[in-house]
């Protein structure tokens, strides 16, 4: 049943593909909305603050295209068609295309779709029911761009990719014109403001302004950048053009001056996979394959956008994730697009990108960062530690292949003040040495940096200063692998590529122990607060390190994978690893078995535990998001049990890519609910499960009898009540009253004298204890059965407490009476035998415990 512990949550960090956006207007809120494909599953957000509004309901493929009207989303899967309602669940199925569907376009009442075969299929929308099908000959005619010219009745324009037209009529199945268009295949089809007027956009990178009532181009525009990916024309008095380019830059064009107003270059990192003008706004959307939406306003002079507001993910996957701070709310992220971002948990308007890494941020600028040579490559670690991020740099990142780290400011959001490198090598970059690990230390005021070369430095993170290194010369004689400082400075812990492990004192930097693992390292991870440290070799087995007792007391061997990254639960109890071979497992260090395992469609790379235990968040190969998994353990009773050597594991997809539904199968099915019996073992002596009150009071309650006396006698009410009392319900009905339905009950008799004592409260016993006295109507011999009773208990090991309570009270009661009867006195004697016997037993046990856990408490000092 997949995972135990874990269930897929949600993702982070996802909002665009390489498909196109739909802009929509809702009438009744007055509001753009734009959607987007992420994967299998869509997202709507409104343009006035980029918030997302919904996501829709997952389908089993990725989306290969998407369309809307003012009801519906339309997206296409496979040969398949499926129209959203509300923005989340499919209302209609349109099947019958025999190839994969990759243009849609709403049509009032119908919606038309077209497949890589060429076939063209207009469809009922409410009825599902195919109306007309239109075959093209792909040699001559391969349908590219589909669109519905304004004020033309049942008129579609189709756009080929060997560059003609066709203009048909849907209603009456009929090829009204054709086209001979230009010599390059078409891409875009888009309305201008003007009527008849339609903006063509080639693969030969031409863009035609075409008359279709006359057949006669008007304009002609030529990009450099490549075929013509969108189209848009403003719409709010300016007669304005923009292009996207599959390079990530937009071209402007003045439509009455007839020239290229302006050039929005990196507009996105990737290709423009969709731009849209608002509708009488100077506003224009775009959205790209680097998981990126930007809306842009035209207020400055010059004719260029200035970006208003965006939602931007990682363009490339992210290599490493990190909770930062203490609340869980924050992760940070490097990606393979050189990035560094941290994306919250808890809504979308708390991310922040901290931007790419640069060896000169100032002449970056100036360069823009897709021509920069000064641009640092991407981060393969870093570090983080909230205690001292106002006061200065909070990050420090090592970059892939280069000696320098650089340090990054969370409050700001941007690159930090230094960049530190040992001057041992001179700046020799033909050395060939990199940082490879790197710790902060829990004060934030010390980074550790461990290098290829083996050499680990220390610096000062306010100042940046070099402030020593590990060892006479070297740290290791490989490079190092790890490298952590425990909670309170004391030690630092190193592991190499020499197979060693070492222990240094922080502060004098003294080598203390040195461990031989016996094979390579790969990855290390230290939980400061158990002091337990993690290391997974290259043999794809983990070992962990107690730094208290400098012993390695867990070893755990399953993953047939290298294990990519480790993670600690907040108590120190799991450990959570993740490797190549696809599965995500959960070991339990007390018990040092596996306790939950799972495989995933795509291997994790990266794993990071919130310091609130609640969610664990994960990064994958190829793929660009942050996926949170919850902690089943916190809000439900979990039942973990060892899993055997040769578990096979079955798979979970990732979170936000499962239907609804599929994800709440009860894991805990096989729990076996598990009844406690009244006394586990003969041999144990046993409590009763009453309340403390009902028998911890019994000596003393003449006390609070006393204490508890009504200081004035209780007042007779006034008058009986108007109303007689009635039973609810339809029909009224007198209550009856008390007593009249006595003689018809039979009370069970419960023959069991500890049972019904024990349904008794304090007052009661005491009565009852009482009325056992020759003076209160009791007898020598009901006496007798009492203490014969009392030493049954004792001897069932059962009701110790009990036992105890109504001895003490009975002794209290009839102490002198006890005396003067030889009967009694011979009883009671018994039980006191029975008595000692219990508790020289007991106080053994006791003693024993007690001494054992000194005993632990000392050793480990």
């Amino acid at each position: 049943l997949g995972s135990v512990i874990f269930s897929g949550f949600r993702a982070l960090g996802l909002y665009s593909n390489h498909l196109s956006h739909v802009v929509r207007y809702h009438k009744k809120h007055r509001e753009f909305y734009i959607v987007t494909a992420v994967g299998n599953c869509f997202h709507t957000y409104n343009v006035k603050k980029l918030g997302i509004v919904a996501v829709s309901n997952a389908l089993p493929e990725d989306i290969s295209c998407l369309a809307a009207d003012r009801m519906l989303v339309y997206v296409a899967i496979g040969g398949k068609v499926s129209a959203f309602a509300r923005n989340k669940e499919v209302v209609h199925m349109y099947t019958g295309h025999g190839a994969d569907v990759h243009l849609l376009l709403p049509f009032g009442d119908h919606i038309i779709s077209v497949d890589r075969d060429n076939a063209v299929i207009v469809w009922d929308v409410e009825s599902e029911e195919e109306y007309l099908q239109i075959t093209f000959d792909k040699v001559s005619f391969e349908v590219s761009a589909v669109m519905h010219p304004s004020t033309y009745l049942n008129k579609i324009l189709f756009g080929s990719s060997q560059g003609g037209l066709q203009l048909w009529n849907v209603k009456s199945n009929k090829l009204l014109y054709t086209f001979t268009g230009w010599p390059s295949g078409v891409t875009v089809l888009q309305q201008t403001p003007a009527v008849d007027v339609v903006g063509v956009g080639l693969s030969s990178g031409q863009i035609i302004i075409h008359n279709i009532k006359f057949d006669e181009s008007l304009m002609k525009f030529q990009q450099d950048w490549g075929p013509v990916t969108s189209l848009s024309f403003r719409t709010d008095g300016h007669p304005v053009m923009a292009v996207g380019s599959p390079i990530g830059h937009i071209g402007l064009w003045d439509l009455e001056e007839k020239k290229l107003v302006c050039q929005m270059r990196d507009a996105h990192n990737t290709a423009i996979a969709g731009l849209t003008f608002l509708h009488g706004e100077p506003l224009l959307i775009t959205n790209g394959a680097d998981n990126g939406i930007r809306v842009w306003i035209f207020d400055t002079a010059g004719g260029g956008g200035r970006l208003l507001r965006s939602r931007l993910g990682h363009s490339a996957p992210p290599t490493k994730v990190r909770h930062h701070g203490l609340n869980g709310h924050h992760i940070l992220s490097a990606g393979q697009d050189g990035t560094l971002q941290s994306f919250s948990t808890v809504h979308e308007r708390f991310n922040r990108s901290l931007g790419h890494g640069s060896i000169n941020k100032k002449k970056s600028k100036k360069k823009g960062l897709r021509y920069d040579k000064l641009k640092l490559p991407a981060i393969t670690t870093f570090a983080s530690e909230s205690a001292r991020q106002s006061d200065w740099d909070s990050i420090v990142a090592c970059h892939r292949g280069y000696l320098m780290t650089t340090t990054w400011n969370y409050q700001k959001g941007s690159m930090g003040a230094h960049k530190l490198e040992p001057k041992r090598f001179n700046k020799n970059r033909a050395l060939s040495v990199h940082a490879t690990a790197v710790d902060i230390t829990s004060c934030g005021n010390f980074v550790v940096i461990g290098l290829s070369s083996g050499h680990i430095d220390v610096y000062n993170m306010q100042s940046g200063m070099h402030r020593g290194q590990y060892g006479e010369d070297k740290a290791h004689s490989g490079a190092v692998r790890g490298v952590s400082v425990d909670g309170l400075n004391q030690l630092t812990v190193s592991a190499g590529a020499d197979k060693l492990v070492n222990i240094w004192k922080f502060k004098s930097r003294k080598l203390v122990l040195s461990i031989d693992l016996g094979t390579s390292p790969a990855t290390t991870h230290l939980h400061r607060d158990s002091g337990m440290f993690a290391i997974a070799l290259d043999d794809f087995t983990l070992n962990v390190l107690d730094m208290e007792t400098k012993r390695i007391v867990r070893k755990f061997s399953g993953h047939r994978g290298q294990v990519n990254d480790m993670a600690f639960s907040p108590d120190g109890r799991w450990l959570i690893t993740a490797a190549m071979d696809c599965t995500i497992r959960t070991w339990d260090l007390p018990s040092g078995c596996l306790v939950d395992c799972f495989l995933v469609d795509f291997a994790a790379v990266s794993l990071t535990m919130s310091p609130t235990g609640d969610f664990l968040a994960s990064s994958h190969v190829d793929n660009l998001g942050i996926y949170l998994w919850s902690n089943n353990t916190l809000c439900s009773m979990v039942s973990l049990r060892p899993l055997p050597a040769d578990y096979e594991p079955t798979g979970i997809m990732l979170p936000g890519t499962y239907e609804e539904g599929e994800g709440d199968a009860d894991l805990n099915t096989e729990m076996i609910e598990y009844e406690s019996p009244e006394q586990l073992d003969e041999q144990l002596v046993t409590l009763s499960l009453l309340a403390d009150s009902r028998w911890k009071n019994l000596l003393h309650l003449d006390i609070i009898k006393k204490r508890n006396k009504p200081k004035e006698p209780p007042k007779v009410p006034k008058a009986a009540p108007f109303f007689m009392p009635t039973i609810p319900g339809l029909i009224p009905q007198f209550a009856p009253s008390e007593g009249s339905n006595q003689g018809e009950q039979v009370r069970e008799v419960n023959n069991d004298p500890v049972g019904l004592l024990k349904e008794m409260g304090p007052s009661g016993i005491d009565a009852e204890l009482r009325g056992l006295a020759p003076d209160m109507g009791g007898d020598v011999s009901v006496l007798q059965g009492f203490l014969k009773m009392v030493a049954s208990m004792l001897d069932s090991k059962r009701d110790f407490d009990l036992a105890q309570a109504y001895l003490a009270l009975f002794l209290k009661l009839h102490l002198r009476l006890i005396s003067q009867e030889p009967g009694l006195m011979e009883e009671a004697s018994k039980v006191s035998e029975k008595l000692e016997e219990t508790w020289t037993s007991m106080q053994t046990l006791f003693n024993q415990s007690l001494c054992l856990l000194s005993y632990t408490k000392s050793a480990l000092l």
